[in-house]
C-alpha cells in the first residue's frame, strides 16, 4: 500500500533525470570565452588581453573628461588584467575620449531639460610593442540617459549625470574588451 504513493512520483522524476543527465554529458562542450584554454599555440585569451599596456588617456587636467579618462582606463585595466600591470606586454593601447551631453526632452513652460544623453566617443588603437605596428584601429561608443528630477533638485541632477558617464565609460570599456578579445581569437 506504501509503494501505490509512490508508483505516481515516478513519471515526475523521468525528465528532472533527463535533464540532469544531458546536462552532465554536454558539460565539457562549453567553455568561458575568458577562461585559461590555449587558443591553439599555447597561449589563452585572457593570457593575451594581460599583456596589452594600457597608455594613460590624454585629458585636460581639471575637467569633466579628465574624471572620464582616469575611470575608463581603470575599467579597462581592470578588465583586462584583474587590475595589474602586465608583466611583460607584448601590445600597447591607446584611447582617445570625447564626451558630450544631448537635450533629448525640453519642459515646455519652463525650457529647462527633462531628459539628457551622456555621449561618449572612443577611439583605440592597439599597437605591437615590437614591431610598432598598429593592429587594430577603431572607434566605439556608449550612450547613457538620464532624467533631471526638476529644477529645484540641483544636486540630483549633478548625481544623475555622473550615474550616466559612469555607465557610458563601462559601456565602451566592455566594448573595447570584447573587441580586443576578438581580435585575439580571430585576428580581425
Amino acid at each position: 500500500m506504501r509503494w501505490g504513493k509512490h508508483v505516481g512520483l515516478l513519471p515526475k522524476l523521468v525528465p528532472v533525470a533527463a535533464v540532469l543527465a544531458l546536462g552532465l554529458l554536454t558539460a565539457a562542450c562549453f567553455q568561458p570565452l575568458y577562461g585559461n584554454h590555449p587558443l591553439g599555440a599555447s597561449e589563452s585569451v585572457r593570457d593575451r588581453m594581460a599583456a596589452v599596456e594600457i597608455a594613460p588617456i590624454v585629458a585636460k587636467n581639471g575637467t569633466p573628461e579628465a574624471r572620464l579618462a582616469v575611470a575608463l582606463r581603470n575599467a579597462l585595466m581592470y578588465d583586462l588584467n584583474n587590475g595589474a600591470a602586465p608583466v611583460a606586454p607584448t601590445h600597447r593601447l591607446t584611447v582617445t575620449l570625447n564626451s558630450g551631453i544631448i537635450t533629448v526632452i525640453v519642459d515646455v513652460a519652463s525650457g529647462r531639460p527633462e531628459t539628457q544623453v551622456e555621449s561618449l566617443n572612443a577611439s583605440f588603437t592597439l599597437t605591437e610593442i615590437a614591431t610598432q605596428k598598429v593592429v587594430l584601429n577603431t572607434s566605439t561608443f556608449g550612450r547613457a540617459s538620464f532624467d533631471i528630477p526638476g529644477s529645484a533638485q540641483r544636486f540630483a541632477r549633478q548625481r544623475a549625470a555622473r550615474n550616466a558617464e559612469d555607465r557610458a565609460v563601462t559601456s565602451i570599456a566592455e566594448n573595447i574588451r570584447n573587441r580586443l578579445a576578438s581580435f585575439f581569437v580571430a585576428g580581425t
